[in-house]
């Protein structure tokens, strides 16, 4: 039997699985993760295919999001088949934006001095222009930007 968390009188919601779930979500490859696997399930081969990182740490990740209940998982044959469980996820966000007072209300604009997602900027700094990403492959699917390894550090 699995222990449930506090729940709050008010909403009624289990405030131990909404901070599984957001600390789930702090983390940049899982979100990535949840992208993929909103269009399809899929297996974790497929889904470390989209990333440039080791299959333990991949199943580190899936662990954790099948913990907070934010996939589930079906074994078809030999193979796992990881899903997004909506289920879990569109309440706790709803719940969060009501009790920050945000239902209702469109998405603010973002301010004038910031930069558009997927700009960077030039150099070191020193010019200040913003430059756009472009992926490192051209993919069928655009929303699959993958990062690349990080250059390995010399002692000279």
């Amino acid at each position: 039997m699995q222990k449930r968390g506090k729940k709050t009188a008010a909403t009624g919601r289990d405030e131990k699985l909404e901070q599984k779930i957001f600390q789930a979500l702090a983390a940049a490859p899982r979100r990535a993760m949840l992208r993929h696997l909103a269009a399809s399930s899929l297996t974790a081969g497929e889904i470390a295919s989209h990333f440039v990182m080791a299959k333990p740490s991949i199943s580190q990740h899936l662990a954790i999001l099948e913990g907070a209940g934010l996939v589930s998982r079906e074994k078809r044959g030999q193979f796992v088949h990881y899903a997004l469980a909506q289920k879990v996820l569109e309440p706790c966000l709803a719940g969060f934006l009501q009790d920050v007072g945000m239902t209702g209300h469109a998405t603010p604009a973002p301010p004038e001095d910031e930069k558009p997602a997927g700009t960077r900027t030039k150099g070191a700094g020193k010019s200040g222009s913003a430059e756009k990403v472009a992926p490192a492959e051209p993919d069928a699917d655009a929303g699959n930007v993958e990062k690349p390894a990080p250059a390995q550090m010399s002692m000279f």
